[in-house]
């Protein structure tokens, strides 16, 4: 670690340099880069500052006590050696926690995909509740959360919905919800009274710019049809939805609700692009994976990761075993301290690893 630190200062201190440099200034596009680095460099650096100051301060206080004879200096040199060292741990885990390599999504927008799985309408309504949930929890983070395409049932729910959510670090947040989530309650149409267990998966994918992703207009089939469902005369009358086929893949992406076909088009694409991006992801992950497999990770898909049990009040997360009381609020959006758990555990990992 400390030799990582080592490389990582001189590169800091190279920046530094070009950053005052009058030629590399006028090259604004350049000069904007060396900054960008060297920002995300400077808390690294100044911790292991901080961590080199206190350790010089212990070989000080270290050499007062084998070569001084006066007691009120070796007293004084053993109170700052005992501060000094109770400092080390502390520094050296919040080093490794900088150390930890950030996400290069984290700060972006994200499209969510929810699915009913197993258990029919009731699958659906927890589609539902799960929509509202995550939209509960944007407007407690202040982001934005529009409807991109959504499969309703007749009972209320959804078969499929998707949708954006627009803020900084939204992925960061929410990257550890894909996945299978289940629900085990007592069904509105249950006479019986018994508990059904349904499933509804989560798919939590970065919005990707058009760089990330380089799409060839030969390998799409474009369709238009008919919207169908609630949307108003306008929708339902004109050939406005826009069905997207990625014939290479075989991803298919359909949007209905905009007036415009264009719009519809527009958000089509951002969909398609965000899945052929999360399968080259999903692709890394796995080669990564072989050597190290991570407890909490970001989606396997067919993995069932939390458990929402109606008849004890309680959600379940299964990767990091975790249990909270509180679904009513959880189901509100209050969801924060499970994905801090998460987030903890995740870092907890990868700095074993550094």
């Amino acid at each position: 670690m400390l030799k990582k630190l080592g490389v990582l200062e001189d590169t800091y201190k190279d920046l530094t340099e070009k950053i005052s440099d009058p030629e590399i200034i006028n090259d604004q596009k350049t000069w904007q880069k060396y900054v960008k680095e060297h920002a995300e460099l400077e808390p690294i650096i100044m911790k292991y500052r901080e961590y080199k100051n206190v350790m010089d301060s212990i070989e000080e206080s270290k050499a007062i006590l084998q070569e001084e004879s006066d007691e009120e200096l070796r007293e004084l040199a053993k109170m700052e050696l005992s501060d000094m060292e109770a400092k080390v741990e502390p520094l050296e885990t919040e080093l490794k926690l900088l150390l930890v390599p950030k996400d290069p999504n984290d700060d972006k927008n994200v499209i969510v995909e929810i699915r009913g799985g197993a258990g029919g309408d009731e699958a659906a309504l927890f589609a539902g509740d799960l929509l509202r949930m995550y939209s509960r929890y944007a407007e407690r983070m202040k982001w934005k959360v529009s409807i991109l395409s959504a499969n309703e049932t007749g009972v209320g729910g959804y078969k499929e919905v998707s949708f954006m959510i627009k803020g900084k670090g939204a992925y960061s947040r929410l990257k550890y919800e894909s996945g299978v989530h289940r629900v085990q309650r007592i069904p509105a149409t249950e006479s019986g009274g018994r508990i059904h267990t349904s499933t509804a998966t989560v798919a939590v994918l970065p919005e990707v710019e058009d760089v990330e992703v380089e799409i060839n207009d030969n390998d799409l089939r474009i369709d238009v049809f008919r919207a169908s469902g609630n949307g108003g005369q306008c929708v339902n009358t004109t050939d406005s939805a826009v069905r997207i086929t990625h014939i290479p893949t075989g991803e298919v992406v359909s949007c209905q609700d905009e007036k415009s076909q264009l719009k519809n088009k527009e958000k089509a694409m951002k969909v398609l692009k965000a899945r052929l991006y999360d399968r080259a992801l999903a692709e890394q992950q796995k080669e990564i994976s072989a050597e190290r497999k991570s407890q909490v990770g970001t989606g396997d898909r067919s993995e069932r990761i939390r458990t929402y049990n109606f008849p004890q009040g309680r959600i379940s997360d299964h990767r990091i075993n975790l249990t909270l009381y509180k679904l009513d609020s959880f189901l509100d959006g209050d969801i924060d301290e499970m994905i801090d758990a998460l987030i903890t555990v995740d870092q907890t990992e990868k700095m074993t690893a550094i």
